[in-house]
């Protein structure tokens, strides 16, 4: 019997197209650890030798410190506001029947689409207009903005994804409106709930441009390693520090993601 096509075998093929493409999105950021254990200030062939003073002197830099403090800060409080906007927004599109619902969903997604430059060009705008002064509180406000509809994508699949006759036993049981969120719904959609928390801190974590318009005087991490790539001498440290949030981010989208995932595949009570 011959093969269906003339190109041998097509798994062969894909597996070779799949090779190809994840080395298109490693290799290049595989650069920053490599360089960050090179002993020399200049990123070039062949390496030097292997060191890790780039990574002592990583945590002697206090500039640097405050800046990922800050980092941390925004992402903290974007990722929890974000996640509670998007829990309600999630909840109030999956169970009830609104007006122009769709139009209300895709005006709730406009961010993902819109250039980050434009919104943050209209933030700065928008605050220096009504005289907010420009601090990591206005930094978060943008954050917020581009991270809820994520945060609403994420929990949408979640709240669809459990059956809904746990609640309806509930209500028939005499609980009320709270209780069956706080007891029934949020137990359910809490996998989701921590997967929408991790990738907004994620995205806020590593988010430069609506920083470097909305972030005034007080620099988050991004801006920092942008202002420091101007100093030979402290781009090896940047280069460590980079490593550093390449391995942490990997592991808290890829958790994140686990979490989605293992709460869509195993929706609690569905034989109720």
């Amino acid at each position: 019997m011959s093969r269906p096509n003339n190109f041998g075998n097509p798994s062969r093929l894909l597996a070779g197209y799949a090779i190809l493409y994840l080395a298109f999105l490693y290799i290049p950021v595989l650069f920053l650890p490599l360089f960050s254990f090179n002993d020399a200030l200049h990123v070039t062939f062949p390496l030097k030798g292997f060191t890790t003073k780039w990574y002592e002197q990583m945590f002697y830099d206090e500039k640097m410190h405050q800046a990922l403090w800050n980092s941390i800060k925004v992402g903290a409080v974007t990722s929890v506001v974000a996640t509670t906007l998007g829990i309600f927004g999630a909840k109030a599109v999956t169970r009830f029947r609104i007006p122009g619902q769709k139009p209300v969903i895709s005006v709730i997604m406009l961010p993902l689409v819109i250039p980050v430059i434009i919104m943050g060009v209209a933030l700065l705008i928008l605050f220096t207009r009504i005289g907010l002064p420009l601090t990591l509180f206005t930094v978060t406000l943008g954050h917020i903005l581009i991270c809820v509809p994520f945060a609403m994508a994420t929990l949408m699949a979640r709240f669809e994804g459990f059956d809904r006759s746990m609640e309806e036993a509930a209500a028939d049981l005499g609980d009320n409106a709270w209780h069956i969120f706080w007891r029934v719904t949020f137990p359910l959609v809490f996998p989701g709930v921590l997967a929408s928390l991790l990738l907004c801190f994620t995205i806020s974590f590593d988010e430069f441009i609506m920083a470097f318009f909305l972030a005034g005087t007080e620099q988050t991490l991004p801006i920092f390693i942008y202002g420091q790539l101007r100093f030979p001498q402290r781009l090896p440290s940047v280069l460590a520090l980079g490593a550093c949030i390449l391995v942490v981010s990997f592991f808290v989208v890829f958790f994140s993601q686990w979490l989605q995932r293992r709460g869509n595949a195993k929706p609690t009570g569905a034989g109720i």
